[in-house]
């Protein structure tokens, strides 16, 4: 007995005599696509049916002749890409949304710009960012890649990190610590140089005039510029300005403070004079606001006026080098160290940790003298 091979639907199955079913016709699906090779099984089970029959072996159940197999479901492979957007996903709500926006932003346009998003290629992923971005930016790319393998591992999205110990291979150049900062006469010298508008030039949109008292804040306080943009009049009191907020220039979005800290920075006489020449107003006005009334752009501020105005003070031989803004901070907490302000103190003003300051102001900070306990 012939046993025929048929397709139905564009699926293989066998077709059996009508004598082995008493008039019955009996039909089995092989779950195969009707391919050549496909057609090859379908004749090897129709071969080994017909033996049986000759041997007194056939089975009319016929579930010996039934495929045992399952088509398993296609494991899913992941791309770089693909687990990093899981990741920051699944990041989104444990950091500030300036991280994501501004940090895990920059790290997917890396991986897009990628040759390729096999996590399997990890080395030569690093050889490429090598060669594309400085070394120290290669091993924060890597950590944040390990990280994002380490979740993905967790979670049983792949069996091994491919990352794990990358950005350690990576040498980079070590740092100069050495901070670098005004002098008094030099912050004198600054504050008038916008104060008389020396160096604005005649078309300016605003003159230089109108930093004048975000500059002196900076100096008198120490505190960090995206932090001075999101001072209102509601954290101004008649002894403190409270340090709760921040509006970092590149994602302008407002914040908790580095540290997620409020501080509370006691006011001297020189802020008092400084706050009563801007004038008090409305609890939700800002302190400083460009001409839109939103808050000052610390960058644009950096590059359009500050950098020019520092520039020519250098060039007059004014004032020693250019600093950027930011080195108002380590001024004033340089020069509170040298007056002898306790490190828990000028910590406390600035919002760091006492280990901050030791790890970065060591050379500042006053040697204390052991005294003598014992009577001669």
């Amino acid at each position: 007995m012939k046993i025929g091979i048929e397709t139905l639907e564009g699926r293989l199955r066998l077709r059996f005599p009508r004598a082995l079913f008493a008039g019955n016709q009996k039909y089995l699906s092989l779950n195969l696509a009707d391919t050549a090779e496909n057609k090859l099984l379908a004749e090897m089970k129709a071969r080994q049916i017909e033996l049986d029959i000759i041997a007194g072996y056939f089975d009319p159940t016929l579930a010996k002749y039934k495929s045992h197999y399952q088509p398993t479901k296609k494991e899913k492979i992941h791309t770089l890409l693909d687990l990093w957007c899981d990741y920051v996903q699944f990041k989104s709500n444990q950091v500030e949304q300036s991280t994501v926006i501004r940090d895990y932003s920059l790290i997917e346009k890396r991986i897009k710009a990628l040759p390729t998003s096999d996590i399997k290629d990890a080395i030569l992923i690093r050889n490429h960012l090598l060669s594309n971005y400085s070394a120290e930016t290669t091993k924060r790319t890597l950590k944040q890649l390990n990280a994002c393998c380490n979740w993905a591992t967790t979670s049983k999205l792949i069996e091994i990190n491919p990352f794990k110990d990358l950005a350690k291979t990576i040498k980079t150049k070590r740092k100069n610590n050495t901070i670098l900062t005004f002098s008094q006469e030099e912050i004198a010298i600054i504050i008038d140089s916008f104060a008389s508008n020396k160096y604005c030039p005649k078309y300016s949109p605003l003159a230089h005039s109108y930093y004048t008292n975000y500059v002196r804040l900076l100096f008198c306080t120490g505190c960090r510029p995206e932090e001075a943009v999101a001072l209102k009049w509601k954290h101004i009191s008649s002894t403190h300005i409270t340090f709760a907020e921040a509006v970092p220039s590149d994602v302008r979005i407002r914040k908790d403070t580095k540290t997620h800290q409020i501080r509370l920075f006691p006011i001297n006489s020189q802020l008092r004079e400084l706050l009563n020449d801007i004038g008090y107003e409305e609890a939700e006005k800002l302190l400083f606001y460009n001409r839109n009334g939103r808050e000052l752009n610390t960058h644009n501020f950096l590059n359009r006026v500050w950098k020019p105005v520092l520039t020519n003070l250098v060039n007059d031989k004014l004032i020693r080098y250019y600093l950027p803004q930011y080195n108002c901070r380590h001024t004033f907490i340089t020069l509170c160290l040298e007056a002898g302000i306790s490190v828990k103190q000028v910590a406390d003003m600035v919002g760091n940790s006492p280990e901050v300051i030791y790890k970065h102001y060591s050379g500042v900070i006053k040697q204390l003298e052991v005294p003598e306990i014992f009577y001669k």
